[in-house]
């Protein structure tokens, strides 16, 4: 978190990455104008609050009407993780998670896949946590080895991964179990939001769709919960082939 006007634009300049921008409300203009029109630029989400939340939000620090939200580490890119498989010799082995709200939930699937064997983790920039303070203690230090890639839109993202010959999987409920699934080759495995799951065009973008046989009277799992399942299975049939 980085307040006031001069060190936000600072940031801002030197290419930090960063997630989102927070103004005080009706202060869209004046010395700040410069400072949105950078975020915009550069597909930075700006949002208005009130003088009491930035003060909450800042704590004992001059914001001056100004926090801006940088990632808790440099965000990767799809070519990142595809030379992570190749530089390992390995097919690709991919987690895509679609508007994943809870950063515990993030950090939890970060680490799950570093553990798995995963080559790298994929996420929206909008209507999706980001990498946070929050997300990255959840991780346990998993965010050094991981690369997470964010990208404008994951439908297009998919079309990319699936062109470059891999395979995706769509975590559902009413897909065939993970026991009985083919997880050899090049993956992508896509775990859907906490309360929504996949969003409908991207579950069809997806070649298979893969599930968790319920037992009990709860038809659903944490998103971390599930996607530690899959990914430990996965990366059981790779060790197996």
């Amino acid at each position: 978190m980085i307040t006031g006007r001069n060190a936000v634009r600072e940031a801002l300049a030197a290419g930090r990455p960063a997630d989102s921008l927070l103004i005080a409300r009706g202060a869209g203009g004046g010395p700040l104008s410069p400072i949105i029109a950078i975020c915009r630029q550069n597909r930075i989400p700006v949002k208005e609050c009130d003088a009491k939340k930035l003060d909450f939000t800042a704590g004992n620090e001059n914001h001056q009407g100004v926090i801006l939200f940088i990632a808790a580490r440099e965000y990767s890119t799809l070519d990142d993780i595809f030379k992570k498989a190749e530089d390992a010799g390995e097919q690709p082995f991919i987690i895509i998670c679609d508007r994943l709200e809870d950063p515990h939930n993030l950090g939890a699937v970060i680490r799950s896949a570093e553990a798995a064997g995963a080559h790298g983790v994929v996420i929206p920039e909008h209507r999706s946590v980001s990498l946070t303070a929050s997300a990255a203690k959840a991780a346990a230090g998993a965010l050094e080895y991981m690369p997470v890639a964010r990208v404008p839109n994951l439908n297009n993202a998919v079309a990319e991964i699936k062109k470059r010959g891999v395979w995706v999987y769509a975590a559902d409920m009413d897909g065939t179990p993970y026991a009985e699934t083919d997880f050899s080759g090049p993956l992508a495995l896509i775990i859907g939001s906490e309360g929504g799951g996949i969003g409908r065009l991207l579950l069809e973008n997806a070649d298979f769709e893969t599930g968790i046989p319920m037992k009990g009277r709860i038809n659903s799992l944490n998103a971390s919960v599930a996607a530690g399942i899959l990914m430990f299975e996965i990366s059981r049939q790779r060790t197996k082939s």
